[in-house]
């Protein structure tokens, strides 16, 4: 059991994590009976926290935007600095924390006073950033879609494919994965009744949330690897699988996530899956990766390519 004054901090840090909570349920995280949910919530008001109330079974609590910023109690300077610096970071400015910056900010901009709201803006606007390795991403957009993935709300938005065909989608989001240059969406696609990776950069506009949905089951435990398969070998029209002599450590270092899925085998070779357009240049970008391969799989005639090609550098040193 908590005491009244650690369950009420509690109480708000729950508030924040979803948009509602049934009573029953608050009461079963705090271990206490919907009464003194109840009254909690009422010291919450109190306190100058406007937490809103819906009756009925369906009914339950909401955190709404109030003159503080709990549990932190930042003041109005403080508020500003840290949105600010989320959204900067949420960028991709600051290498290895865009993804928790991005959930951060969706906390933040849930409670965030009016007032203070013009303010944040406008430093945002005055701000421009060198361009970094990747195409640019609004974090509006991010964090819309981070709440979304949060709550269990379809989205719906207009989306540009590869050919610059312009679609309009509603999906079923579930997560969003930074590969270092680029920003993508895991969904489950309505139109499509499949799971779809979408490049965040390709998303026009702010996408619209909509309607709860029961979240389906993932399609695959790490999503991780599922992003890097599908946006580095399965959207090309050639396969390829390689054995290399190194490290996946030392391999991973060398190949971006976008161009190839690298698998450890054992302490001193792996395997990477990746794919190609046109196969010219790829034994060109095999030779780059600086040790010994072997090809496993591979579309016809490549490899009577490959050897070809090593006869003609071997003429070419005598």
């Amino acid at each position: 059991m908590y005491g009244t004054s650690e369950r009420l901090l509690r109480l708000l840090s729950l508030l924040q994590t979803r948009r509602d909570w049934p009573g029953s349920d608050l009461a079963s995280r705090l271990e206490v009976d919907v009464r003194t949910i109840r009254r909690d919530v009422e010291r919450l008001r109190s306190l100058g926290y406007p937490v809103h109330a819906t009756p009925g079974v369906a009914g339950g609590y909401r955190l709404g935007a109030g003159a503080a910023l709990p549990p932190l109690l930042l003041d109005d300077d403080e508020a500003v600095a840290v949105a600010v610096g989320l959204r900067t970071a949420a960028s991709g400015t600051v290498s290895g924390i865009e993804e928790t910056s991005v959930r951060a900010l969706a906390k933040l901009e849930q409670v965030l006073p009016a007032r203070l709201r013009p303010r944040v803006g406008a430093l945002q606007a005055a701000t421009v950033s060198l361009p970094g390795g990747g195409p640019t991403v609004d974090a509006g957009v991010l964090t819309v879609i981070a709440a979304a993935c949060r709550d269990h709300e379809r989205l719906r938005f207009g989306y540009g494919d590869r050919s610059g065909a312009a679609t309009e989608r509603s999906a079923e989001p579930l997560r969003l994965v930074h590969t270092g240059r680029r920003w993508y969406l895991v969904a489950f696609d309505i139109g499509k009744q499949d799971w779809r990776t979408f490049r965040v950069d390709r998303i026009t506009g702010v996408p619209v949330a909509g309607f709860r949905f029961t979240p389906r089951e993932p399609p695959a435990e790490d999503l991780a690897a599922y992003v890097s398969r599908q946006i580095s070998s399965a959207p090309y029209p050639h396969q390829l699988v390689v054995r290399v002599a190194a490290s996946a450590e030392v391999v991973a270092a060398r190949i971006p996530p976008t161009s190839g899925m690298v698998e450890p085998i054992d302490e001193h070779s792996c395997r990477v899956r990746t794919g190609a357009a046109n196969l010219d240049a790829v034994p060109y970008y095999l030779a780059q990766w600086g040790h010994d391969f072997v090809v496993e799989e591979a579309p016809p005639g490549f490899v009577d390519q490959l050897r070809v090609i090593a006869e003609r550098f071997a003429r070419a040193v005598g």
